[in-house]
């Protein structure tokens, strides 16, 4: 397997990419616009850059990482050559149901599909295609080169060679692969949401503030960070999203979205990557301000 394709030059696309690319992979990332290519092309260069500053890898081996990389805006064109795709487009079942579909008609026969969904059905996307064995999930996690995690998901017609290939080949990524089943939430998130999402609550009954939650988890749960910073960092909308997949999956109310939650979400207070959500992100990317309405 040399040639991977990552469909998405966002976060998640541009991290995958990049890890595949300095292990040594040819990688074609796909995005149909051409301005969040040049966007992830800089993102990678510049998290180089700071490998080579803390002397984790050299000059010579970030250049041979950027050339690793070829970006592409056709899909076609993109996925010709590749042994395997991995898709990391936004979390939309509808959208990655319609890329799946286009990728099973452009793939050659023998290409893996995989998807790097947060949350969605395996099985719900491998039905679109006309290779259910072949589909997989691969759920990184942010920030992509660094997290050891993948989340390694089997959809219901998933084969074992696949899963093994797949299970492998992350390992070739200097990652730990874990293997779970295709049900809402996977692991991670069906026992990290419910917990941001319960933080979300905790403020919104006014039982702390803001600070004072993710102190108490920080210090008290040696956490790296509290739940309210972390799910600014994981973006509010992607935290609805994921609950929303849970709840409407499982039928039970403890996956049920917190009010505030979609309040902060429809008013566009999405967390860092908006400049605020439950801190304020106008001054520095780094959680170092509560947001003006949580402030008492």
């Amino acid at each position: 397997m040399k040639n991977i394709a990552v469909i998405g030059a966002g976060t998640m696309g541009n991290g995958i990419a990049h890890t595949f690319a300095q292990s040594g992979f040819k990688v074609q990332l796909i995005d149909i616009s051409e301005a969040s290519l040049k966007r992830g092309m800089d993102t990678i260069s510049k998290n180089l850059d700071r490998m080579v500053s803390k002397e984790k890898i050299t000059e010579a081996q970030k250049q041979e990482t950027l050339d690793n990389i070829t970006t592409y805006t056709d899909v076609v064109e993109g996925v010709e050559y590749a042994s395997l795709v991995v898709e990391a487009a936004t979390e939309n079942i509808d959208l990655k149901l319609k890329i799946f579909k286009q990728l099973d008609e452009a793939c050659s026969e023998d290409t893996i599909l995989a998807t790097n969904t947060s949350s969605i059905s395996i099985t719900q996307i491998a039905a679109v295609t006309n290779r259910p064995s072949q589909v997989i999930g691969m759920h990184f996690m942010n920030p992509v080169p660094i997290m050891k995690l993948v989340e390694i998901i089997r959809g219901y017609n998933t084969s074992d060679a696949v899963t093994n290939t797949i299970m492998e080949l992350s390992r070739k990524l200097g990652k730990t692969p874990t293997e779970v089943n295709d049900y809402p939430g996977f692991v991670a998130n069906r026992i990290l949401m419910p917990m941001l999402n319960e933080s979300i609550e905790t403020l919104y009954n006014g039982v702390a503030g803001v600070e004072e939650i993710d102190t108490v988890m920080k210090l008290g749960m040696a956490h790296p960070m509290g739940p309210l910073q972390l799910a600014d960092f994981i973006g509010l909308d992607v935290c609805l999203s994921i609950l929303n997949v849970m709840y409407d999956g499982f039928k039970n109310p403890k996956y049920a979205p917190c009010p505030l939650l979609v309040n902060m979400v429809r008013a566009g207070k999405l967390g860092v990557k908006s400049g605020e959500g439950f801190y304020d992100y106008s001054e520095s990317r780094k959680a170092e301000h509560v947001a003006k309405q949580f402030i008492k």
